[in-house]
């Protein structure tokens, strides 16, 4: 049997183990995962080695700071600066660990049934972590010109320069912050919701719970809104292709 798994912290969340246990057992694959909710990446090796695992997945917080523990990273991960899945390979001394990037896919899959190629787009992204890097990159690939907001203003320009110009101005709004994740459903980012309109189309990288608080309350104001579901099951999709090369 060979062992897969995710790492982060919490891992209450996520997903991705029931959805990988479903693949397994659906498609007769002699596999399991599980969840490794590390209290730090110092936990790490340990963890890989005593579970001999084959591969895993990195969520929040460690996209960005599993990189170090690494002995190789694919090109499009290091441009993306953020890591979220990991294969690896025992070369009979030790473990040899090469990082990816799924993200990308899964928002990039996930966003193109919601835009026009015959249209100009500007978006705004909430947060400046892992999360936002991949779907920066993603934008990029399409043409889509991103602002990023953040706390830290050497990141972004900060959540009070969201005026009113700056709303009407970025048609796509995209949330990387875990702000309204389960169970702190009842957080969101801090952007004046009453800017919103119509003509916005409103992502979430949640997927858990289905609509957070920020996408309602964007619903609420006309926008067509969209969960992180399809980006979780494309990124996921795409890391099962990476560890079976």
């Amino acid at each position: 049997m060979k062992h897969f798994g995710i790492i982060g912290n919490p891992l209450e969340h996520s997903f991705s183990c029931q959805f990988f246990t479903d693949m397994f057992q659906r498609e007769h694959i002699d596999a399991d995962y599980v969840n490794y909710s590390l209290p730090s990446l110092d936990h790490l090796p340990r963890t890989i080695t005593d579970n001999h695992l084959c591969g895993f997945n990195v969520t929040m917080p460690y996209k960005e700071a599993v990189i170090p523990y690494l002995d190789n990273i694919d090109d499009t991960a290091k441009e993306i600066g953020a890591c979220n899945v990991v294969k690896c390979v025992w070369n009979e001394t030790k473990y040899h660990l090469t990082g990816y990037n799924t993200d990308y896919i899964g928002f990039q899959k996930t966003i193109e049934p919601l835009i026009s190629p015959q249209k100009i787009y500007r978006s705004l992204l909430l947060g400046s972590g892992g999360a936002m890097r991949a779907v920066a990159y993603a934008l990029h690939r399409l043409g889509i010109e991103s602002q990023v907001v953040s706390r830290n203003p050497q990141k972004g320009i900060t959540y009070s320069a969201l005026n009113d110009k700056v709303i009407n101005e970025h048609q796509l709004i995209i949330n990387c912050t875990p702000l309204g994740m389960y169970p702190d459903n009842d957080t969101c980012p801090d952007i004046p919701y009453h800017l919103i309109s119509r003509q916005h189309i409103v992502i979430d990288c949640i997927y858990n719970p289905e609509e957070t608080l920020f996408l309602y309350k964007c619903r609420q104001q006309g926008a067509k809104t969209s969960n992180g579901k399809q980006m979780l099951t494309e990124q996921a999709i795409a890391a099962w292709h990476i560890f079976q090369e």
